[in-house]
């Protein structure tokens, strides 16, 4: 579908503003179009196939599915449990059998409107931290990211600081050699007033010997701070090597839902199993 198409109503308008702001491209062939199919392209990376984006799409039959996230596309439909169906047995009993199945949407515009709804919920919200490149950022990841990223600029500001104090504590001990320098010279030349400037220069410059103390005193307070600095970011490390993956994390619970569903068909199967023997 256009624009002109989506614009011809008010409840396909409201679609296409949801559209342009979740930045959903209608992707739709014209052999789609004119069957009645319209199709989506989400912003969201597919994780079974990284190098396509998600799509969804809307069929006249009454289906809304997933093109492209399995091995096949699959329904997105609300499911419902379908119309009982009977067997007849060779001995002439008969069985009783129902299963779940797709509640259909047969109007456009309401399929429209259920599907952007699903997006929203499973795949712009429940995958909030998917990143348009398709990397799953998991929770823990991206706060040591942010602390890490924060110890690094600390770390980075001592060390400017101590390399700072290193450079004016260099150039005053340069500074003080040619003053000492200077007083040797002095003396040994014999110079009449050699002694009165010797002492002179020295009184001039003792409190640069007393400023270079101090410089060195709060040097290795930076250097003890910045190496604590340094300490926490290993620490962060050790920890980061040692946490569970997210993708194990994820298989796991998804295995534990899935033992769950398995063993709930089962009693359920095993209490129809019991009142047919009844």
């Amino acid at each position: 579908m256009n624009f002109n198409e989506y614009s011809k109503d008010p409840r396909y308008w409201a679609v296409w503003q949801k559209m342009q702001l979740l930045n959903i491209r209608d992707v739709s062939t014209d052999r789609q179009d004119n069957n009645g199919t319209i199709v989506w392209r989400l912003p969201i990376k597919n994780n079974h196939k990284p190098t396509s984006f998600i799509e969804v799409a809307s069929f006249s039959t009454g289906y809304v599915r997933n093109q492209n996230s399995g091995y096949s596309n699959y329904q997105l439909n609300k499911r419902c449990q379908g119309e009982p169906e009977y067997f007849e047995l060779p001995n002439g009993d008969y069985r009783r059998f129902s299963t779940r199945s797709c509640v259909l949407i047969p109007i456009e515009i309401d399929r429209l409107e259920y599907l952007i709804s699903y997006c929203l919920k499973n795949y712009f919200i429940k995958r909030a931290n998917q990143v348009v490149e398709g990397r799953y950022v998991s929770q823990w990841y991206h706060d040591w990211s942010l602390e890490r990223a924060n110890k690094s600029d600390r770390v980075y500001e001592l060390e400017s600081q101590v390399n700072c104090g290193d450079k004016r504590i260099i150039d005053l001990k340069a500074k003080l050699r040619k003053v000492t320098s200077e007083c040797n010279t002095a003396y040994d030349c014999g110079l009449s007033d050699g002694e009165t400037k010797a002492n002179e220069t020295y009184s001039e410059n003792t409190g640069a010997m007393a400023r270079i103390e101090d410089l060195e005193e709060k040097l290795d307070a930076m250097t003890e701070d910045r190496d604590l600095h340094v300490d926490t970011i290993i620490k962060l490390e050790d920890k980061l090597s040692n946490a569970i993956s997210p993708t194990k994390y994820e298989v796991e619970k998804t295995y534990s839902v899935n033992l769950k569903h398995k063993l709930h068909n089962l009693q359920n199967k095993l209490a129809t199993i019991n009142r047919i023997s009844e």
